[in-house]
């Protein structure tokens, strides 16, 4: 019997290398599949939690925040190059709002309760949609698109978005990371107990993940 590895990823939708990390991630489960049974779980974080709900001018806002122009440019260059290694087509050139998160973010926690695989689709779907078509992932429609898609049901997810169901509860779940000591995103949590910070490597998730495989199978 294959030991069995949580992996918590704390991420936000509008980081492009949680996109990255999420690409790295999925391949180093294919790799080990045949040795751990790994469950993967998308936890909460924003990036801008304070932009308001209609979202902002994506490309002045990320000039502002980087330092201007000439360091989006560069940041986004080697970007590129790593997510076309990765099966990325990032389109930054697309992306026309950067959206207040919070209502991704409760879609992906509603999208849980169809198990992790629904909720890893929608999260794929999100990141697709934000980075390779530039929609705007802040935008209901967007969102119940993602959900129909990922096989949840549209009505509900609906009347869900039109109230404040769980905003308490993922706000609190971001709250919980970052006095956990989250800073920044992607952060993956093993087990519970072993955090591996930022997009590494496929080969530095595959041995994360198998010794803590073995750790188990050994306890």
């Amino acid at each position: 019997m294959k030991p069995i590895v949580t992996v918590d990823v704390v991420s936000d939708v509008v980081c492009p290398w949680c996109y990255l990390g999420k690409a790295r991630l999925d391949q180093a489960v294919r790799t080990v599949s045949t040795e751990v049974d790994v469950i993967v779980r998308w936890r909460p974080y924003q990036l801008n939690p304070d932009l308001p709900p209609e979202g902002v001018p994506h490309k002045p806002h990320l000039a502002a925040k980087l330092g201007g122009q000439a360091a989006v440019d560069r940041a986004q260059d080697m970007l590129r190059g790593l997510g076309r290694e990765a099966g990325i087509d990032y389109q930054f050139d697309k992306i026309e709002i950067e959206p207040n998160t919070l209502d991704a973010h409760r879609l992906l926690h509603w999208a849980a309760t169809g198990g992790p695989e629904q909720q890893n689709a929608v999260a794929s779907a999100l990141f697709k949609a934000n980075f390779e078509e530039g929609r705007d992932v802040g935008d209901e429609e967007t969102l119940l698109a993602i959900a129909e898609s990922a096989g949840m049901e549209r009505a509900v997810v609906a009347r869900l978005l039109e109230s404040d169901a769980d905003r308490d509860t993922v706000s609190g779940e971001i709250d919980a990371a970052r006095q956990m000591g989250v800073s920044g995103v992607p952060c993956f949590v093993l087990q519970g107990k072993y955090a591996v910070m930022g997009a590494q490597s496929v080969e530095t998730l595959e041995d994360a993940i198998r010794q803590v495989g073995q750790e188990g199978a050994a306890g």
